[in-house]
């Protein structure tokens, strides 16, 4: 990858990072929530983005954001409201912006007036017709700029009656935050006729030319009536990554274009004492010691701020994670060898390997929390769909999050976004009623949806509450059995209707619109959820509303196992799915016709199943006192114990994916290497749970009998 290429990634991964800031931005003025700093902040990261397209030359993508900008720049100085009319109108505009950039980064050709509904939407707010409208900054070329090196006896002035000489001299880092000079210099020639010269002496030689890096300065003149602060106001954002000198004309003799700067720059005269004066010093080292002393003292905390972050690419620290799954295998494979050595020979050798073990995992920990991301880059979507979907349904509805800061791994984080629009999609449209309906139920007119994460047993948790009408069980089976997804003469449990909703197909909408109706959706949700190792529950209240749990791994790619043994094969049971593990005596054992048997604890029966019988291993000893119950969170909210014939101990495991080579499983979430080199299935619980179901019909009506098992 050239130097140009990786320079452009990163300006890709800043855009990724400045649209984020704008649409929290925004969203926070929509509600109400935003101030002159949060205004500010957009305009930032508009700005940002305005000023790496010009270095990349994406006119298209600079033209729009010029007017984006210019619109956050009225609003900045009171020249415009920030009220919710107005945000409405920036909000789509900060789509458009985000298909500029995704066009420009796949390199496909942007159609000519892409946008330009949302961009005469931006030209009205600021009272400007289509005609009128500005057409943004030149592209980013050379022509007419006039530059030419500066020879040793200076050169002349033309005869100028007012304005002001610019001295502008980009630090080393400024191109790689993002700011353009050449876009600096096009908003000066607005203002008047710009007259540059180009400092060159700071070119290294072409071997030793680094893309990234600024080297050339200007000095020149500006012949304009506008004011200073006009011409400060362009540099405005740049000032602490570039030097700057304005100096009226009138103030400086004609013979010596340098004469009279630091008497309108008094903190250059600070510097004579201590270094020479930076206008003198043409090239680029000099322009970092000629800071004056009290600048350079407020210098440091910026420039520890910058060191604190390293932007790295997400293949390397995949590599890092593949590594430290490796390491994994290899030390529990090490804690085998020495477990099988005389216990004379191994007692030094396991203090050892415990220490190994305890750094492993605290290696694991910390190369995971590399690629932990905020959830909250997904929640900050959803306001704003509550917000539209409350418009084009006619109701009220308030969205509430919890738990934004909480992390999670960026490829859960990747999956989690669609999911989510499905479910508060339906939740608007079929659970939340109208202000007319609610009002008539005794509730308010505003109904409520609650976003909720955190994380709870090794897992983490994002629940969508509502407080609407719920499901409706009779109308969920009527449409079941007009469809055909449910024989005419079934007998089903309330929770057994409720779950008919995950059903390819299902839909209880009456017509088909852009929100619903298609029976495409939470089929596809819990597809999706399961397809990383999680796993989706409903509950509904008739009336009160309903509440959809996604339970989500905390990472894909190492996670703590049970090892266990059935018959004569060994598995892995993910210790988040395990509520508890014993040994029953018969007595708490009850035996069903046609049934595998229930488990008498604490005052609650849970189905039992042997999970030889499930994965068909052979016949297994039912009278066995040695067997062993694993109580398991099936997910949807009911518990049954998994019979397995030995425990064979707590052990990290790396996952590894199955379905390219053999295709998906029943049961089985992934496979893994234990430490005797042997591989092991790893079990999806929630899979095993609809094994059984599917089995057998009196631990069906039971499991769903007892919803919560224990407890």
């Amino acid at each position: 990858m050239t130097s140009l290429d990786q320079l452009k990634n990163t300006f890709f991964d800043e855009c990724s990072e400045a649209l984020q800031q704008i649409e929290h931005g925004l969203t926070d003025m929509r509600e109400g929530h935003g101030s002159g700093d949060t205004i500010n902040a957009v305009f930032r990261s508009v700005h940002s983005v305005k000023g790496g397209a010009g270095i990349f030359g994406f006119d298209s993508l600079v033209g729009f954001a010029h007017v984006f900008e210019t619109v956050l720049d009225a609003m900045r100085a009171n020249k415009l409201p920030a009220t919710p009319d107005i945000v409405d109108v920036l909000l789509p505009a900060n789509d458009v912006l985000t298909d500029l950039i995704a066009m420009s980064r796949a390199g496909e050709a942007i159609a000519p007036g892409y946008g330009s509904e949302s961009r005469a939407a931006l030209e009205r707010l600021l009272g400007k017709t289509g005609d009128e409208a500005d057409d943004g900054p030149a592209p980013a070329d050379f022509e007419g700029l006039d530059f030419m090196p500066i020879m040793a006896g200076g050169f002349d002035d033309p005869p100028a009656p007012a304005g002001y000489r610019i001295v502008f001299r980009p630090k080393p880092d400024m191109l790689k935050r993002a700011n353009e000079p050449l876009y600096l210099i096009r908003e000066l020639r607005k203002l008047g006729t710009l007259d540059l010269a180009a400092e060159t002496e700071g070119l290294p030689p072409l071997a030793q030319l680094d893309p990234d890096r600024a080297y050339i300065g200007w000095t020149g003149t500006l012949q304009t009536d506008a004011k200073r602060e006009a011409i400060e106001e362009i540099f405005d954002f740049v000032s602490g990554d570039c030097e700057i000198e304005i100096a009226p004309l009138q103030a400086e003799p004609a013979a010596d274009p340098f004469a009279g700067l630091p008497e309108a720059a008094p903190a250059a005269e600070a510097t004579e004492a201590v270094a020479p004066p930076p206008l003198v010093q043409h090239s680029a080292p000099s322009i970092v010691p000629a800071t004056a002393p009290a600048e350079a003292a407020a210098k440091p905390p910026a420039a520890k701020q910058a060191a604190t972050t390293m932007r790295v690419e997400v293949e390397k620290i995949d590599r890092v994670v593949n590594m430290v799954g490796e390491l994994v295998i290899a030390q529990a494979m090490l804690g085998q060898i020495v477990h099988n050595l005389p216990e004379e020979t191994s007692g030094r050798l396991a203090q050892i390997l415990d220490e190994v073990v305890h750094h492993t995992r605290e290696l694991k920990d910390s190369v995971m929390s590399m690629r932990a991301q905020s959830i909250g880059a997904v929640f900050q979507r959803m306001p704003r769909l509550v917000r539209e979907l409350a418009a084009k349904t006619g109701k009220k509805v308030r969205l509430e999050m919890q738990g934004e800061n909480t992390e999670v791994d960026r490829s859960i984080i990747e999956r989690l976004g669609d999911p989510l629009t499905h479910i508060i999609r339906n939740s608007i449209d079929h659970g939340i009623e109208t202000p007319q309906t609610r009002t008539a139920a005794g509730k308010g007119e505003e109904g409520t949806v609650k976003l909720i994460a955190e994380h709870r047993g090794g897992r983490i948790v994002v629940e969508v509450r509502d407080d609407g009408g719920g499901i409706d069980p009779d109308r969920v089976l009527k449409k079941a059995r007009e469809k055909g997804l449910v024989s005419p003469d079934a007998a089903l449990s309330e929770d057994e209707i409720v779950n008919l909703i995950f059903m390819p197909g299902f839909s209880t909408a009456e017509s088909i619109s852009d929100i619903s109706g298609r029976g495409v959706g939470m089929d596809v949700v819990r597809r999706n959820i399961q397809d990383v190792g999680g796993r989706i529950s409903v509950k509904s209240e008739r009336g009160r509303g309903m509440t959809l749990q996604l339970a989500l791994p905390l990472t894909l790619a190492v996670m703590d196992g049970m090892v266990i043994r059935a018959h004569a094969e060994t598995y892995v049971l993910p210790m988040s799915a395990i509520v508890e593990c014993l040994r029953p005596s018969r007595a708490d054992i009850h035996n069903l016709v046609g049934g595998r048997g229930l488990l008498k604890l604490r005052g609650n029966l849970v189905p039992l199943v042997h999970l030889s019988d499930l994965l068909d291993l052979g016949t297994v000893n039912a009278d066995s006192d040695e067997r062993v119950v694993i109580i398991t969170d099936a997910g949807d909210g009911t518990r049954f114990g998994i019979i397995v014939d030995e425990l064979l101990g707590h052990q990290q495991v790396v996952v590894k994916s199955m379905e390219e080579s053999y295709g998906t499983v029943p049961g089985v979430a992934g496979a893994t290497i234990l430490g005797n080199g042997r591989v092991a299935l790893i079990l999806d619980v929630e899979k095993l749970s609809d094994l059984a179901v599917s089995q057998t019909s009196p631990f069906a009506r039971l499991g769903n009998a007892e919803p919560a098992g224990a407890n």
